[in-house]
């Protein structure tokens, strides 16, 4: 009898870490608002894996700004936003992003999420490089669905 009471704190630990490993992604929100901004940051991040850079465009409001993980200076419309993001899965097939640690506050029709991110990049030639940082958005609510009105992302050192 005591082995089985001594061994069943480690069964009780290692049930609760496997299931909060099995948590959802849209169990970071607190709220169905704030889940629905990050699904739609999530479906961003989907477009940019399967190369939709319409679908991505969906996303973005045509009043985008952004500065860049190495912009010196502000970017500026979404047309931008869409070539970068193109020119981008053009240098980098294969990317994947994950977001972790998402804070999310909602304001009527504003809402601004914070995270770290960290993507990982596989070439053609199978060649594999990752980068990681952290990063605010603001998205509005227009006709009811979330659209990115504004973007900042820093590189980790």
């Amino acid at each position: 009898m005591r082995r089985r009471t001594r061994q069943l704190p480690g069964l009780i630990a290692t049930a609760l870490v496997a299931a909060a490993l099995l948590v959802p992604a849209r169990g970071w929100a607190q709220s169905p608002e704030a889940a629905e901004v990050i699904q739609t940051l999530i479906d961003m991040w989907d477009a940019i894996e399967h190369g939709d850079v319409e679908r991505y465009a969906s996303f973005i409001h045509p009043d985008f700004t952004s500065f860049g993980e190495t912009d010196p200076y502000l970017n500026e419309g979404k047309a931008y936003e869409v070539r970068s993001v193109a020119g981008w899965i053009e240098r980098s097939p294969g990317v994947h992003t994950e977001m972790h640690q998402p804070e999310v506050t909602v304001r009527d029709d504003t809402a601004w999420i914070t995270y770290y991110w960290t993507d990982a990049v596989t070439s053609p030639d199978g060649a594999r490089s990752t980068s990681s940082g952290k990063s605010t958005r603001i998205f509005v609510r227009e006709n009811g669905s979330w659209l990115c009105i504004h973007g900042h992302y820093t590189l980790r050192p």
